[in-house]
């Protein structure tokens, strides 16, 4: 059973520690699986790397823009279809794509960001995504923009977190880099991409 965490403004979160308790297993299996890359994007003028490795699967069609990048989807791989239905069975919600993200170290993170592109559905009020971490466990932040207000819990080793209603219209996340020795840590993110 999912613990329900109440957010201000129609926003909520579902936590699920642990769903994957094999975790290290799938974190090995889909560090060979992928074909996770160094992702190029232009900020401030300038072409920057992105602080992590990426990779980007789902259906036929759901192609994405982030950082000004299309990304076409990669097809899925057996293991990422196994787990994308664990979670679809745990949460009753459907998804057709996956962005992959592999923070190697504490050096690899994730700025303050939403996601709110147009094409993450399956509608407005309920923006769906679904955080599963394999691997080492790392802070996750989210702030309200408009209170400052945060929640912050260290996921990884199979914890699963979604992100529900207007989560991604009112709030941002974040990933901190750290000093602290950390393994790696395989982070998928599974959504509804619509048309």
């Amino acid at each position: 059973m999912a613990e329900r965490v109440a957010l201000r403004d129609g926003a909520w979160l579902e936590l699920w520690p642990e769903l994957v308790p094999d975790h290290l297993v799938w974190l090995a299996r889909l560090e060979r699986e992928l074909a996770l890359e160094v992702e190029r994007y232009r900020m401030f003028g300038r072409e920057v790397a992105s602080p992590r490795l990426v990779a980007w699967h789902g259906d036929p069609g759901s192609g994405y823009v982030y950082s000004g990048v299309f990304h076409e989807p990669r097809p899925w791989t057996p293991g990422l279809a196994t787990l994308r239905d664990r979670v679809a069975g745990a949460t009753g919600l459907t998804f057709n794509a996956v962005l992959c993200n592999l923070y190697r170290d504490g050096d690899d993170g994730m700025g303050w960001h939403r996601d709110a592109e147009k094409e993450i559905g399956p509608t407005t009020d309920d923006r769906w995504v679904a955080s599963l971490s394999l691997g080492a466990p790392r802070r996750f932040a989210l702030k309200h923009d408009g209170t400052g207000e945060r929640w912050q819990r260290a996921l990884g080793e199979g914890d699963l977190l979604v992100m529900r209603g207007t989560t991604q219209t009112h709030y941002r996340h974040a990933l901190p880099k750290t000093k602290r020795a950390v393994g790696s840590r395989l982070n998928l993110t599974f959504r509804h991409i619509v048309a």
